[in-house]
């Protein structure tokens, strides 16, 4: 198994260091996080931080020179981490020394939670440190190695390990009308109630978590799986 990714959230505000941090390990990161420069140094120095995220709590001053220190484009060279600095909108000056310098990425506050954990997640794709298996549906984007449903609403919803083997099992057969004894076969209950007669509520339950019409019951032959039309939106 590979090691998981490790990210490094540096005097990043604490509300919103709690709701990125809680984004980024439900995803299968490690977070580690240091609240003044004094213990980044520390941190980085260790090696085998693979993003930086640096908040405005120090100055841009501090930010850049922990990145030039430790960036992939300075000291740290290629076994550097990769730097996301936020800076107040009336930084433009700072942005720009800090993109010069090599940030991967300068981000204004306030900002969103969410496309922070984006961001990084786009980070470390690129690192090749972030395999991710999405499947995008009508409603919902599912990554199926953290078992994560992503609503288009913002919402998230976690998978039970026996939803991801039923989704797998679709996914494996679109278009192909499953029986309940294939369905049994290839992605059985999580508990002993595995009767035929319970199969009619985990199909339920799983469309319910990920607002699909995708999955249809064909009546007296089982169920299909019809991949969606891509939105264009």
């Amino acid at each position: 198994m590979a090691a998981r990714s490790v990210v490094a959230l540096v005097s990043v505000a604490e509300v919103v260091a709690g709701d990125l941090a809680d984004h980024l390990e439900r995803r299968g990161h490690d977070v580690r996080r240091a609240r003044q420069p004094w213990e980044a140094e520390s941190l980085l120095s260790a090696g085998g931080i693979d993003v930086v995220v640096v908040g405005d709590d120090v100055t841009q001053a501090e930010g850049r020179e922990l990145l030039k220190r430790y960036g992939s484009q300075g000291g740290g060279g290629e076994g550097g981490s990769d730097f996301i600095l936020i800076c107040r909108p009336a930084d433009l000056v700072d942005k720009v020394l800090a993109l010069e310098l090599g940030a991967a990425d300068v981000i204004e506050s306030p900002l969103n939670v969410r496309e922070l954990a984006a961001r990084i997640g786009g980070l470390l794709t690129r690192r090749g440190r972030n395999p991710q298996e999405l499947i995008v549906l009508e409603n919902a984007t599912v990554d199926l190695r953290s078992a994560m449903v992503m609503h288009r609403s913002g919402a998230e919803d976690q998978l039970s390990p026996g939803q991801v083997a039923l989704l797998r099992l679709f996914l494996a057969s679109p278009r192909k009308v499953l029986t309940r004894d294939d369905i049994i076969a290839a992605a059985p209950a999580e508990n002993a109630d595995a009767f035929d007669r319970s199969i009619d509520s985990r199909i339920v339950r799983l469309r319910r978590k990920l607002d699909t019409e995708t999955i249809t019951t064909i009546r007296g032959a089982g169920y299909r799986f019809d991949p969606p039309t891509p939105r264009t939106d």
